[in-house]
């Protein structure tokens, strides 16, 4: 759960409330013609913030520039710097008609080559690690300010690191960000589009740093708390969240609304067109998402909001790479403390639980950790004998209310009638029924779901 640090109820001037967040993920910046896309897309005439990714492919490059620098190879370090700055030369050859934008472009990205490779003839550090990171998303939003510049649209570029600071604990520093902003576009009030980096921020320390995974679209959700926003939009490359896996299902559709825990539950177990904690400011805000298809932009997408739409079933998602562990020892009969003594083993190996259902002399449970757990296991032996089965998926069945209703456990269930079944866990979530089976019956799970739930064959 997220926690604001300072005093996050400042009085915002009153346009503030009817300004939107527009937030662009990398592939919508994949080439030259879906940044221009963009660049149309985000003048409607709204005042807006508009938080940008890093262009696709980036982020990757830049991880392994920074592995090669870790260990030592400055010659592939070298190649790798040239081969992204031929690509980004190509990209902005493609994206500027004016010579002499085109120049500038090229000039400021050679400012950035010349920053990283910087880095190859000093003592390299996680502070030097987080900065080269950090390169794609300033590149970016440069990007996209030349281009309106040449378009002749007025915007204005608001760094991240001007406002965006995470505290001790690595959360959002809501009065900060709050107050910068509300100074920054406050003096700049004549401006209708601000441009601004995701992901990146600085720290405590005021190094500079970046945000937890889904960090671009954690930035959106924390700037649309902090200037009270109208709403914020994330924009991808598919048109909202999909009542089940489209990877694997061929017949899926999208769902119109969804409620925030709704859309927690499917993000947590595996819809990756969202990370569950990126939201909650939004969320905790009462700021509606809206998650939209820049490549359809005329589809509706998916609302997420704190509104329920109807006790019915609304989606499915599959969580992989999971591990069930099963506890069997007589001394559970009757005894005070143990599930508190296995909980605290899993705490002391910093492994988190994902499901957990008991009997009178058993307990299973399951965890997301590819990591080593022969140590974890030995200690659990202690309590008694330990069973474990690696390669389980969880299906996540999703919607409002669903153990208040008659009737979907019925479906659910008959639905799955040829499928063994790990382990279940109904009740625990008035959103949410999670259910543990072998990985390789996870295609046939889905499809059987999506015919008996959705009737939609796979």
């Amino acid at each position: 759960m997220v926690s604001y640090s300072g005093d996050s109820k400042l009085t915002l001037p009153t346009y503030f409330s009817i300004m939107i967040v527009q937030k662009f993920g990398g592939t919508s910046l994949g080439t030259a013609e879906r940044i221009k896309h963009v660049a149309q897309l985000i003048q409607d005439g709204k005042k807006k913030v508009v938080v940008l990714s890093a262009v696709s492919g980036t982020t990757n490059k830049l991880v392994e520039i920074v592995n090669s620098l870790y260990r030592n190879e400055k010659e592939a370090v070298d190649e790798r710097i040239t081969q992204l700055e031929a690509e980004y030369v190509d990209l902005a050859d493609a994206l500027f008609g004016t010579s002499e934008i085109k120049a500038k472009a090229i000039k400021m990205l050679e400012n950035h080559w010349t920053h990283i490779r910087s880095f190859t003839l000093d003592m390299f550090t996680r502070f030097e690690e987080r900065s080269i990171l950090a390169q794609g998303e300033l590149i970016s939003s440069m990007l996209m300010q030349l281009y309106l510049d040449e378009c002749k649209v007025q915007a204005m570029t608001i760094p991240a690191l001007d406002f965006m600071r995470v505290d001790q604990q690595g959360e959002p520093d809501m009065w900060y960000t709050k107050s910068n902003l509300e100074r920054i576009i406050g003096e700049n009030d004549e401006i209708e589009l601000f441009i601004t980096q995701g992901f990146i921020c600085r720290n405590h320390f005021g190094e500079i740093d970046n945000l937890k995974r889904g960090g671009s679209d954690y930035t959106a959700s924390i700037v649309g708390s902090a200037i009270e926003a109208e709403e914020v939009q994330i924009w991808t490359d598919i048109d909202g969240m999909h009542n089940n896996d489209p990877r694997v299902v061929k017949n899926t559709r999208p769902i119109a609304r969804l409620t925030f825990d709704e859309a927690a539950e499917l993000a947590y177990f595996g819809a990756k067109i969202l990370h569950p904690t990126s939201i909650v400011p939004a969320r905790n805000a009462g700021i509606p998402v809206v998650l939209k298809n820049t490549m359809s932009p005329e589809k509706p997408g998916t609302i997420i909001s704190n509104e329920p739409s109807g006790n019915h079933i609304k989606a499915l998602a599959a969580k992989d790479g999971i591990t069930a562990i099963k506890i069997k020892s007589d001394r559970m009969l009757l005894a005070y403390g143990f599930l508190r003594q296995v909980f605290e083993v899993f705490e002391r190996h910093k492994i988190s639980i994902d499901m957990i259902t008991t009997s009178e002399v058993a307990v299973s449970l399951t965890i997301d950790y590819d990591g080593d757990i022969s140590a974890l296991i030995e200690e659990l032996r202690q309590y008694g004998k330990v069973e474990v089965d690696r390669n389980q998926t969880i299906v996540c069945i999703v919607g409002h209310m669903l153990q208040s209703e008659p009737g979907h456990a019925a479906k659910i269930f008959s639905s799955l009638k040829e499928i063994t079944l790990r382990m279940i866990s109904y009740g625990g979530s008035k959103n949410n029924v999670s259910i543990l089976i072998d990985s390789e019956y996870k295609e046939q799970a889905l499809k059987k779901l999506n015919k008996g739930l959705f009737n939609l064959e796979g």
